[in-house]
């Protein structure tokens, strides 16, 4: 055993084989009364909660593979271990372990990890670390394509709990360049049922814990689904275009066959298939088939504000309002230490979906230009960053109302505001600041 753990629901052990292959071991016996704000956990509302959770398949999490692998996303393989009640090999966690049932799961580490699906990854890195080699250079990425189609599995079978410590990431290399692709874990949320304990309008409202979505046939909140992703989803699903996303969900449509959700159910333990998984395999199916439609509203969500942030390097922003309901965002990397110029970024944006855009420079020196004449455009905010930046704004937007803002500290950096451009700057260096990892 290397370390024990547990997040708001179970306990949970980090063990390591003889290959030096690492694994969670988690319980599947789960409390949620932590995930409640502190002023209800005293009251009714914990133990209606209770009951609620009792609802849940703690062996879903045995569908998943088979599903991701049939979809092309990354996978752990989740295997059931009972733990004997005279078991002494947890030492002094044996008493707290004895008698129950974990759920031991591949954690990716280190290349000892590596399994064939990852084809020539370079390695593994959590959450934490992959954004923080994103923000500060710009050559790491993230791929926003294999995030989506993992996303659209997660609302599939209704796993809201995908906040960025449930994701590892393989690392690829591209040239001079990095490349992240997600391995969704910790499928302890998957296939929960909320519409039948004691009160299930009071343990499903909005106020006290929307995120907790029962599994039914149709897709009913889609938002609910995301409030924990938020921090990851504004940050790695925000170059994606409707067609784009609409793509993906088509083709994840037709690779989860009948057949391949079949075979994926009865994976289950054969008691629980049969008390539970042909009801499964019905509402997967017919959530396979809104796909399209969930996919439209998670991009139209995420589309309403949305962030664009450069690099602790030298970022070149390039905004161009092309007419009433379009404007254009490019970033783009200049070229430096013989790494040619190269362009990280390019999305336009509609009016009608989209009612911010916000840059933000970070560290480095950088440069941003906006352009364009039109009679009505979408509000865009300048976070200048530190570092001395060149902001030029020559775009123009009919009306009263200023619809670029520029933020930075007053000295330092050369601002050209144009007869458009709002003038936020101060002296606090607080303008700067910018939730990189969500700690």
């Amino acid at each position: 055993m290397l370390k024990k753990g547990g997040g708001f629901q179970t306990s949970s052990f980090q063990l390591q084989d003889s290959l030096g292959r690492v694994y969670a071991f988690r319980s599947i016996d789960k409390d949620p009364v932590l995930v409640l704000a502190k002023f209800w956990r005293p009251t009714f509302v914990t133990n209606i909660l209770r009951d609620q959770i009792a609802s849940a398949n703690p062996y879903g999490a045995l569908i998943i593979p088979e599903l991701a692998r049939a979809a092309g996303i990354f996978h752990t393989t989740p295997t059931l271990f009972y733990v004997p009640k005279n078991d002494t090999s947890f030492g002094d966690y044996a008493e707290a372990v004895q008698g129950k049932v974990y759920m031991l799961e591949e954690k990716f580490k280190s290349i000892a990890d590596t399994l064939s699906m990852f084809g020539d990854v370079g390695g593994f890195e959590d959450s934490d670390v992959a954004l923080r080699n994103r923000y500060e250079t710009n050559t790491h990425h993230f791929d926003q394509t294999e995030f989506a189609r993992a996303r659209l599995l997660d609302v599939l079978v209704g796993d809201w709990d995908r906040h960025k410590g449930q994701w590892d990431w393989a690392v690829y290399k591209e040239g001079s360049d990095v490349r992240y692709k997600p391995i969704p874990k910790d499928r302890d949320q998957v296939f929960l049922k909320m519409d039948d304990g004691a009160i299930p309008f009071i343990a499903t409202s909005k106020l006290m814990a929307r995120k907790f979505n029962s599994f039914s046939p149709k897709i009913k909140d889609v938002k609910a689904l995301m409030i924990n992703a938020s921090f990851i989803d504004e940050r790695l699903l925000h170059e994606l275009s409707r067609d784009e996303w609409v793509a993906i969900a088509e083709d994840f449509q037709r690779k989860l066959t009948d057949d391949v959700i079949e075979k994926a159910v009865k994976n289950l333990p054969p008691p629980i298939y049969t008390l539970k998984g042909m009801r499964i395999v019905q509402n997967l199916k017919n959530r396979r088939d809104q796909l399209s439609e969930v996919a439209e509203e998670m991009y139209e969500l995420l589309a309403k504000q949305v962030t664009v942030a450069g690099t602790d390097q030298a970022d070149i922003f390039r905004v161009r309002r092309v007419d009433d309901q379009r404007t254009e965002v490019t970033l783009v990397r200049p070229s430096q230490n013989g790494i040619p110029e190269k362009r990280l970024y390019q999305r336009t944006f509609f009016r009608k979906e989209t009612e911010k855009i916000t840059l933000h420079g970070l560290i480095g020196d950088d440069t941003f230009v906006l352009e364009g004449g039109v009679a009505e455009g979408i509000l865009v905010e300048v976070f200048g960053g530190l570092g001395e930046d060149r902001i030029t704004d020559k775009s123009s937007v009919e009306g009263w109302r200023k619809m670029t803002h520029i933020y930075d500290t007053e000295r330092g950096n050369e601002i050209n505001f144009g007869t458009e451009a709002k003038d936020l700057t101060t002296r606090d260096v607080r303008v700067h600041a910018y939730d990189r990892e969500g700690n």
